[in-house]
């Protein structure tokens, strides 16, 4: 279908000037924390998340790469642009706090690569599909066209049908795996939607990471599974 909307003027040159400063802040951020003694005495050997544990738990993105498993669904399932971007998938084995923060650290590193391969490959041109029966009309089309009028009408009070069927859409979420499941009756509105969200599945690894952890690793632990209450909440 497309996007909600095209890039706003003055976007590329000021994703160029992230993509120019960004990698000095994260050697900077290393500086600061991956040799630091205190910081590696409160990560190393903490929270630990074995790969098999990992597994059991449906663990995905950032989390399961720092217990050693090489997954990532922007590499394995190739969807959108990502076969013609040239990326690295940062892979730990000890499965503690301090790898946690390791993958996310080379994560932002790689992050950086793919923005800037994205704006030397983007192309110019229509960013939304032109297919009036399921997406909205241009507003200017809707004082001039009769039949953009009705689409526009039809889309808005009644939506588009969608063929009888289920399907489940995944992507690489910066926290791991956001799935989508939909399951449609052939009519307009969805008979079942299900969101699966990175979150609410890293929660379920906390009391894991903390069965040989103390009270005071809790805020570490929590921290380097990221997890989002916002998103965890149903």
């Amino acid at each position: 279908g497309g996007l909600a909307e095209d890039i706003p003027k003055g976007f590329y040159p000021e994703a160029r000037k992230f993509c120019e400063w960004m990698p000095q802040a994260i050697d900077e951020y290393e500086t600061i924390l991956s040799r630091n003694e205190i910081w590696l005495e409160r990560t190393q050997g903490i929270g630990l998340l074995s790969a098999d544990d990992a597994i059991a738990l449906g663990q995905s993105g950032p989390v399961v790469r720092a217990s050693g498993i090489d997954w990532d669904l922007r590499r394995d399932e190739g969807y959108l642009a990502y076969p013609e971007i040239d990326f690295d998938v940062p892979v730990y084995p000890n499965g503690d706090v301090y790898d946690r923060y390791k993958v996310r650290i080379d994560e932002m590193r790689q992050s950086v690569r793919i923005v800037e391969q994205c704006l030397d490959a983007m192309p110019e041109g229509p960013w939304i599909a032109d297919d009036r029966k399921v997406v909205l009309p241009p507003r200017h089309e809707l004082h001039t066209s009769m039949e953009s009028l009705i689409h526009h009408f039809k889309i808005v009070t009644e939506g588009f049908r969608v063929p009888e069927g289920e399907v489940y859409v995944t992507v690489e979420s910066p926290r791991g795996e956001l799935g989508c499941y939909l399951v449609s009756d052939g009519g307009p509105r969805p008979w079942r939607v299900k969101f699966r969200a990175p979150s609410f599945v890293a929660l379920e690894a906390t009391a894991t990471c903390m069965s040989d952890a103390l009270i005071a690793d809790f805020i570490a632990i929590v921290g380097s599974l990221d997890t989002v209450m916002g998103e965890v909440d149903r």
